[in-house]
């Protein structure tokens, strides 16, 4: 069976390693001025054929290159996982004025969390007018509880709890946007930024 993605795999690639390497040069530069790095870990893909295929049913779309890099917008996938909030602000801003960048979509769900108390800051990024790039950037209590939540939500038989657990997901999510913002003070006054 012929790839999805056609014969753009190996331009996706090198499209996701330039997205990795500005995310790098932004580290060394913050490492270099303040000594310390910006960034917990990130990680990348490029989505799987399957999960390609299976997000096109899903959409009711054709299983082609056209439907899998025009219409889905998440093709390449990165996840930036902040020490600050600032953080998050700052590789934003550089994605964004990459070379052969072009804004798509963002979404900032700090500062405008969901109901459920999800924070995180999404774009979608078109690069050489034709790949598209998902990436989420979020700080490390974000990603705690990203990441607990979704073990959470796969559970059965709540029986009637239900209310309960999601007034608990929701409280625990602004104890830690809480401590987000009183960890981003402390390092302000470290620096000498307040």
């Amino acid at each position: 069976m012929e790839s999805i993605y056609g014969d753009h795999l190996p331009e996706m690639e090198q499209v996701m390693g330039e997205i990795l390497e500005e995310i790098s040069a932004v580290r060394a530069e913050m490492k270099e001025k303040y000594g310390s790095d910006p960034v917990e870990h990130c990680l990348s893909r490029i989505k799987s054929e399957d999960s390609m295929r299976e997000k096109c049913r899903r959409r009711g779309l054709p299983e082609t290159t056209e439907s899998a890099l025009v219409e889905i917008h998440d093709a390449i996938g990165i996840r930036v996982v902040c020490a600050f909030i600032d953080d998050v602000y700052t590789i934003r801003d550089r994605l964004k004025a990459m070379d052969g960048c072009e804004t798509v979509e963002e979404k900032d769900y700090i500062r405008h969390a969901k109901p459920n108390g999800y924070r995180s800051l999404h774009l979608i990024l078109r690069f050489r007018a034709r790949y598209y790039a998902e990436i989420q950037i979020r700080t490390i209590s974000m990603d705690t509880w990203a990441a607990l939540e979704h073990h959470l939500k796969y559970k059965k038989n709540l029986s009637g709890s239900t209310d309960l657990i999601v007034a608990e997901l929701k409280r625990c999510a602004d104890e830690l946007a809480s401590t987000d913002m009183s960890m981003q003070t402390i390092r302000d006054m470290i620096r000498g930024d307040s």
